[in-house]
């Protein structure tokens, strides 16, 4: 199923270009090995972004600059970190990670260690939280609704597997939705199987109902 809502021009961008944080990166990785439309862009832009730093004059180089190439080649590789080594993976709810983020969960879905955000919603963070950026996924059971909200700043959500719909619309696997301090809603999954996210965010949800203002201490996305 291709996605209908893909990630904005902004993000291939950056990404193509490689000024993206660790956890954009990832989201939109993901997101890339599950949309072709968004593959055949960032390959267009890389191609694009090499023809115009063929056109750039030479940069001088240091005179000893071969030789440290040469030293960090002798030099003994480790093989990547830990996180990114994965195990063969046999529970068949994480067959539907894609590569990108297979690497970072390691295991199986099903023996994260989930933490309880509400009724019918689980959270898992994939990456450490820094300079203010949450990097997770969310589980939420079918027919569940999220607590009508606002965003104190930029939320991108990456439908894994499910779907849930809001005001904007209704969003399947390998959707993107952008939210900024604009957009207020209130997202509920769909009925058919849970709904799995990636979410990256740079600010903590503003809940406008009386249960989600209620919840707020709990609901730490």
């Amino acid at each position: 199923m291709t996605p209908h809502h893909h990630a904005s021009d902004e993000l291939l961008l950056a990404y193509a270009a490689g000024r993206l944080d660790e956890s954009l990166a990832l989201l939109v990785a993901t997101h890339l090995a599950l949309c072709p439309h968004c593959r055949a862009e960032v390959e267009r832009m890389e191609v694009l972004g090499g023809t115009i730093i063929e056109d750039l004059p030479p940069a001088p180089v240091a005179s000893d600059a071969l030789d440290v190439v040469l030293d960090r080649l002798d030099e003994e590789w480790e093989g990547p970190p830990a996180r990114s080594r994965m195990e063969k993976i046999e529970d068949e709810s994480a067959r539907m990670l894609p590569q990108p983020l297979r690497d970072y969960l390691g295991g199986r879905l099903n023996t994260l260690k989930w933490r309880k955000l509400g009724p019918g919603v689980r959270q898992f963070q994939i990456i450490p939280r820094r300079e203010g950026i949450a990097t997770s996924l969310l589980r939420i059971a079918p027919n569940t609704a999220i607590p009508h909200h606002g965003h104190g700043g930029s939320e991108h959500t990456l439908v894994l597997a499910g779907s849930y719909m809001d005001e904007t619309g209704q969003f399947r696997r390998g959707d993107v939705q952008s939210a900024d301090d604009e957009l207020t809603h209130r997202p509920v999954s769909g009925g058919e199987e849970e709904c799995y996210c990636l979410i990256v965010a740079d600010a903590p949800l503003r809940f406008t109902g009386l249960a989600g203002r209620i919840l707020q201490p709990f609901l730490r996305f």
